[in-house]
């Protein structure tokens, strides 16, 4: 993983580019204040203080010779300088040190910074390495926090972006056994045929992988008991052929990225142990690979869930939900008094959001508005979508309790989570978001791939429920 703490650090006065600030708005009255070179060269240049463009421009001493330069950044507002307004400038400055011109906060811009710099290069061999651009701040408290956010962030990429064949459920499982061991989490791990009795579900979706692939419910606990007791329930299909209604090879070709849940939820709970957040935390990934053989689960079969109500398979395509709706009934035998999920469960959601919002589903008003409101205050934004009751009746099923997967293709991000909702008990505020994890475009410090989209929203509404003071422990890898 990419080292981000070498690229963030204390300001002690040493030599630094100079990056100077600008906006589109301001940008005639600034320019006015510039030496004349420096109005030369952005005149030449074209250059206005559009967001995300730079310019080079010579250092401000007399007779500055060719090794002495500064940068001008267009951001889209000086006023606050959101996450991502300096990632362009962190992803084609050359290598060195920089520091802002003015005394102002860095507001959120470290983030995009370190994040800019981030590569997924596990199968590449880069012939063409560059070097640390170094972000020099005059408040070293805020460092450890940005590191420890910007850590969770390339996680979820790196577990996204690997292929399914180095991502499977014991690659999950190990990823959660380090993150436990780093923070004294109790961890339980339930595999293969031992899912059959308690988590009928999981075993049935999973059940016909290859031997090594087995499927199983990752669980472990952390805090102290007298805590409020949240839980964190991560989706972890580890590769998604549709099943027995096997995806067409297009709709297959990204399904790497399904366990993109299971990526959130631990990179979330690593975020709260290391942050010591005040809360006695659950993190619960049922992960599984929906692989097609001769014990492969079959439309038309009725599986019972850990709950005890019965399903019928009308699509084994959707899976996710069946997985998860285990998951959420463990996750309620604790009795929190919150439950968040993270699930990559619907192509309906991306329809009708697109890639970059999550939907977001709570049972609860002031829970959804804290979220919301948190997914702004943090360039990380989501949309809520409605749990409309009226729509419990594409659920039925004739022969048992639930449809998996109602006909017709209406609401079909409302439908998963409406069946979801019913293995979550009313009085335990919950939430769930349907996250695309995945980038189909490269933006700013936000490359083609996988993505944490919801994870820094999420955890912002935890900070500020729990203790925004509580300390970040120093990074532990």
């Amino acid at each position: 993983m990419t080292d981000f703490t070498a690229l963030f650090q204390p300001d002690r006065g040493e030599p630094a580019r100079i990056l100077h600030i600008v906006d589109s708005m301001g940008f005639d009255a600034w320019i006015t204040l510039q030496p004349e070179r420096t109005r030369t060269l952005l005149a030449a240049a074209r250059f206005k203080g559009a967001a995300d463009t730079i310019a080079i421009v010579p250092g401000e001493a007399q007779g500055a010779g060719p090794g002495d330069w500064n940068v001008i950044v267009g951001v889209k507002s000086t006023e606050a300088l959101g996450c991502w307004c300096l990632a362009r400038a962190a992803e084609t400055l050359p290598e060195g040190s920089y520091r802002l011109s003015e005394a102002k906060s860095l507001g959120a811009s470290p983030l995009g910074w370190l994040l800019a710099q981030h590569k997924f290069d596990r199968y590449k061999i880069d012939d063409k390495p560059t070097g640390a651009r170094v972000l020099l701040t005059d408040a070293p408290a805020t460092i450890e926090a940005v590191i420890a956010e910007a850590q969770a962030v390339a996680l979820v990429r790196d577990m996204v972006n690997t292929p399914a064949a180095d991502m499977g459920p014991a690659d999950i499982e190990a990823v959660a056994t380090r993150i436990a061991a780093a923070h004294g989490a109790v961890l339980t791990v339930t595999r293969g045929g031992e899912l059959e009795s308690g988590y009928p579900m999981i075993h049935a979706v999973g059940m016909a992988a290859a031997r090594g692939r087995e499927p199983r419910m990752i669980e472990f606990s952390w805090g102290h008991a007298d805590h409020p007791r949240i839980a964190i329930v991560g989706k972890g299909v580890c590769f998604d052929s549709g099943g027995l209604d096997i995806k067409p090879s297009s709709g297959m070709r990204l399904m790497k990225k399904d366990m993109g849940g299971a990526a959130h939820a631990l990179a979330l709970a690593d975020l709260v142990m290391r942050a010591r957040l005040p809360v006695r935390l659950h993190v619960l990934i049922p992960t599984v690979e929906n692989s097609i053989s001769g014990n492969a689960f079959r439309p038309g079969d009725v599986l019972s869930s850990r709950l005890g109500l019965t399903v019928e398979i009308a699509n084994t395509d959707a899976e996710g939900r069946l997985i998860l709706a285990d998951a959420l009934t463990l996750a309620a035998e604790s009795h929190p008094e919150l439950i968040v999920d993270f699930a990559t469960l619907t192509g309906a959601a991306r329809v009708a959001l697109g890639p970059d919002l999550p939907a977001l589903f709570a049972n609860n008003d002031t829970l959804a508005a804290d979220v919301l409101a948190a997914g702004l205050g943090n360039d990380d934004p989501l949309w809520r979508l409605p749990l409309h009751a009226g729509y419990d009746d594409m659920l039925k099923s004739d022969i048992a309790d639930l449809n998996n997967a109602p006909d017709g293709g209406f609401a079909g991000s409302v439908t998963a989570a409406l069946f979801l909702e019913k293995f979550v008990p009313a009085g335990i505020a919950w939430a769930h978001l349907d996250t695309f994890a995945w980038r189909p475009a490269a933006k700013p410090g936000r490359p083609k791939g996988g993505e944490a989209l919801g994870l820094r929203s999420i955890w912002r509404m935890l900070r500020t429920r729990y203790g925004s003071e509580a300390t970040v422990r120093p990074v532990i890898r």
